[in-house]
């Protein structure tokens, strides 16, 4: 026996030691308590719930005029620097042009050779006219076919009149023509604004540029600054909530803590295909301009598309489905343990949702489960944006809300 104890003596100690962790194990569990299961909930009020889409793209300005001159030459007397503000009318640069100056010239001495001929035309009928009354005096000498002679003349002399008055006024018009064009030699700002580009500097030929479709291209480009508009980019699936009037609030990225309010002016009746996406333009109008927005600046919309007074909301986190059937949790006053309620549910945002029928005003409604006995804290897992699936009146998830109290 002492030699079975002496060979076997570790053997026995761990087999012991095993049976009495085990057994220390069992008595834990078997004796462990339970924690209760607990519960956030939110009161429902009435208040007013507000639905939106979203939309981002970037300051434009409105009024935009491209200076691009009709006719070539090289480009002198540059007056403006970008930034400069300019009045409709004034003097951008001048374009020199020998051929212009040479045809101004031709031009107007054509004119004044055909103010001579009207001139030297009704001359000729008052001689003529003068030569057939002294033809007809007492003391003339003329014979008969000498008179009908000198009225012919007169005749002559009126019909010679009429042609170069017809040729005065063709020259006089291409003498306007060529001053129009000659004219143009002065490039003047189209619009009243603020010059935003300038692509051309002293001595460039202008002939070599061409802007052709490319706006931004043109040898200068004056913008009204008091008609910037935001022009965001809003999607397919959130387009047919958005109409002209709706009230919109915008953000800038470049500007911390500036929300602009303002009003859809412009929609785009065509989309833009990219990337698989269809986009529409939608322009919106500011109420009031702030000084420092600037053209081309990053907008971020959000676009107010139904505003609903006096409706029951939840958290969207309170929802939960099952097959068809929308339903929350109540927890009633002195019960430790909710009771569902099958609801209807109507519009919502990104955070709340109208509860049309299923709950009062006041019930304590489940919006987290906190079971300490697991391991990690769990929410409901059903969204309030999946269940608006079965949602009658309901928008899209495409834009926030906000949710005001009543």
């Amino acid at each position: 026996m002492k030699n079975f104890w002496k060979k076997h003596k570790k053997l026995i100690v761990i087999v012991a030691l095993i049976v009495i962790g085990g057994g220390y194990y069992w008595y834990q569990k078997s004796h462990q308590v339970t924690a209760a299961i607990k519960y956030k909930t939110a009161v429902t009020a009435k208040g007013s719930l507000i639905t939106s889409v979203s939309g981002s793209g970037n300051v434009v300005v409105d009024q935009l005029a491209t200076v691009d001159p009709t006719i070539t030459g090289t480009v002198s007397n540059l007056a403006v620097n970008v930034g400069d503000k300019v009045k409709k009318g004034a003097t951008l640069f001048t374009i020199v042009n020998d051929v212009l100056s040479v045809s101004n010239d031709q031009s107007s001495a054509s004119l004044q050779q055909s103010k001579n001929s009207v001139d030297s035309a009704e001359l000729n009928i008052k001689q003529a006219k003068a030569d057939y009354k002294a033809s007809k005096s007492s003391s003339s000498t003329a014979t008969s076919d000498q008179k009908k002679i000198l009225n012919a003349k007169i005749d002559i002399a009126e019909s010679g009149l009429v042609a170069a008055q017809k040729s005065y006024t063709a020259t006089l018009a291409s003498y306007n023509n060529t001053l129009s064009t000659g004219a143009k030699r002065a490039v003047t700002s189209p619009i009243d604004g603020t010059v935003s580009a300038i692509n051309v500097k002293n001595g460039d030929d202008l002939s070599r540029l061409s802007s052709g479709s490319n706006a931004s291209s043109a040898p200068m480009i004056i913008g009204d600054l008091t008609t910037l508009k935001a022009q965001v980019s809003v999607n397919e699936v959130d387009i047919p909530n958005v109409a002209i009037g709706q009230k919109v609030m915008m953000t800038f990225s470049a500007i911390s803590g500036l929300t602009i309010s303002g009003k859809i002016e412009k929609m785009d009746a065509l989309g833009t295909l990219a990337q698989g996406v269809v986009t529409y333009n939608v322009t919106v109008g500011f109420d009031a301009l702030d000084p420092r927005i600037k053209p081309n600046m990053s907008v971020s919309a959000k676009i107010i598309t139904q505003v609903k007074q006096d409706v029951i909301t939840v958290p969207n986190g309170a929802l939960k489905t099952q097959g068809n059937t929308t339903y929350v949790q109540v927890l009633n006053n002195g019960s430790q343990v909710p009771e569902n309620r099958t609801i209807e549910i109507g519009s919502a945002n990104n955070t709340d949702t109208e509860i049309v029928s299923g709950i009062n005003v006041g019930d304590n409604v489940v919006t987290q489960i906190i079971d300490p006995n697991a391991k990690t804290t769990t929410a409901t897992t059903t969204s309030g944006i999946s269940a608006l699936s079965g949602a009658r009146g309901g928008f899209g998830g495409g834009g926030g809300g906000t949710r005001a109290g009543g």
